[in-house]
């Protein structure tokens, strides 16, 4: 893989980032798309999977003027052809709910795949292998995007909905017009639906900050190309799916298939399995590391980040002391989302960067400070941590501070083992004042190390978790643990 003479430690002459002018305006605000409103005239579109990625890829498919039958295994999901969003549609819509022909399949055009969807199910993996354009809900939206519209795009196994939030947080605090979606929020479908001529909301948008997960690319993506991209880590994930590291590794690595060179790609110096990958690659990419030259390195006592980007033009320090997001890990997410914004070539420098730092904010529901409390103990939100991993990371950064911490997301069993690996949270978990959490595999791993766990835990559940997740522990329900919390016999 020819890589533009940067590998690690690379000495290219660093040319210094000048100052640009603002970035109000620098962008085209005049947007067209890559295609006409009606290009899918007289097709027919299959898309399987109807959760929010689906929905939104059959409204735009109706909406490029193609007939769609809409596809999901669940019998209980009411038919979107009575549901009042599809209703201008319904003469070219019709919805197939539960057990269904494969016929459908063979005879669509095309079909479009929803991340939840597995290539295993419904014969897909064959038939794309036969010939038939298969293609993700993702890939299907990029195809319309208007070539003026930079695409900065995120994946990881930990940190992309930080990194992306903290993205399209830079950009809007800079007077950049930005969609942040993908994985995360709003379907790159509803991205693209906008950008038709034949759209009446008028909204546009000079950035997509998208992020990726690897269920999005399982299928190669033809037409997804960003300015910009990123691979933050890669642990031990989705391995039900994937099988082994190098598969997830490989999958990753596709966010960087369609890049041509001068783009920026940004990777962990340290993962072996990514280096493996991105040797198959026939790209030239701008790669920089994390953690690494070209890339970012941090100076974790002084609270800067240095980035360095020789072939971009990149030199420059970025303070991050002003940051009120919770542990030392979101200083690296929010100097790669630096380093991204800054890739994308959109008039931006770091200088201009470093005053939205103050600003940041987390996603909701991950580590996110509910309340400080007269008595000096910290609320943390962290009902959606999606793994041990992030959950670890998280409760790193909260070192000092006595918290109470609400413990959630989806936990998901390790491959090859019994465990969700939660008991491993238990050391950190002491330094605090109470945990507690809606999820019943986190309580059980928990509890199989309770002789080490010394403070106490509470298990909220049944339909009551899902009102806890949304007052978040503000509830009178709660005099109890604070009770609990703020007495003489905790440390």
């Amino acid at each position: 893989m020819k890589l533009n003479s940067l590998l690690i430690g690379s000495q290219t002459p660093i040319l210094r980032l000048k100052p640009t002018h603002s970035p109000n305006g620098f962008l085209p605000r005049s947007i067209r798309a890559c295609v006409s409103s009606q290009d899918l005239q007289g097709q027919s579109i299959a898309v399987i999977g109807l959760g929010k990625s689906g929905k939104a890829a059959v409204k735009l498919a109706l909406a490029r003027g193609a007939s769609v039958v809409a596809i999901d295994h669940n019998q209980n999901l009411g038919l979107l052809e009575e549901d009042p969003h599809f209703e201008k549609h319904s003469g070219d819509l019709r919805t197939v709910l539960g057990n269904f022909d494969g016929d459908l399949l063979n005879s669509a055009d095309r079909v479009v795949v929803s991340p939840g969807v597995h290539l295993e199910n419904y014969g897909l993996n064959s038939l794309w292998h036969s010939g038939k354009q298969v293609m993700s809900e993702l890939d299907f939206a990029a195809e319309i995007l208007p070539k003026s519209i930079k695409v900065l795009a995120v994946t990881g196994t930990n940190g992309k909905s930080t990194v992306v939030t903290f993205a399209g947080q830079m950009l809007r605090q800079l007077g950049i017009e930005a969609f942040v979606g993908g994985n995360l929020g709003n379907p790159l479908s509803e991205a693209a639906l906008q950008c038709l001529p034949s759209t009446s909301s008028g909204h546009k948008f000079q950035v997509a900050v998208v992020e990726v997960s690897s269920y999005q690319m399982d299928i190669p993506n033809k037409y997804f190309s960003p300015s910009v991209a990123a691979v933050l880590n890669l642990t031990p994930d989705h391995l039900e799916r994937h099988k082994t590291m190098m598969n997830y590794a490989m999958t990753k690595s596709r966010i960087f298939s369609n890049m041509t060179d001068a783009k920026l790609a940004i990777l962990p110096s340290d993962n072996h399995y990514l280096n493996e990958a991105i040797d198959g690659l026939k790209n030239e990419l701008n790669l920089s590391w994390i953690g690494n030259y070209p890339g970012i390195k941090i100076d974790l006592e002084e609270k800067i980040a240095n980035l360095e980007v020789p072939a971009l033009g990149i030199d420059s320090q970025l303070k991050l002391d002003a940051i009120k997001v919770i542990g030392t890990h979101n200083y690296y997410n929010a100097a790669v989302a630096a380093l991204s914004v800054v890739g994308l070539g959109i008039g931006v420098d770091v200088e201009a960067i470093g005053s939205t730092i103050e600003k940041l904010r987390p996603p909701l529901h991950r580590m996110q400070i509910v309340c400080n409390d007269s008595h000096g103990i910290t609320w943390i939100n962290d009902s959606k941590a999606t793994n041990v991993d992030a959950t670890y990371a998280g409760l790193m950064g909260l070192k000092g501070r006595k918290s109470v911490i609400l413990l959630g997301g989806v936990a998901k069993v390790l491959d090859g083992q019994d465990s969700i690996g939660f008991e491993r949270l238990v050391e950190v978990l002491n330094n605090h004042r109470c945990v507690i959490t809606v999820c019943n595999l986190i309580r059980k791993s928990i509890s199989t190390q309770y002789l080490e766990f010394d403070i106490p835990l509470f298990f909220l559940f049944g339909q009551f978790q899902l009102i806890m997740l949304h007052i978040c522990m503000m509830s009178v329900l709660l005099v109890r643990i604070v009770r609990c919390v703020n007495s003489e016999y905790i440390v």
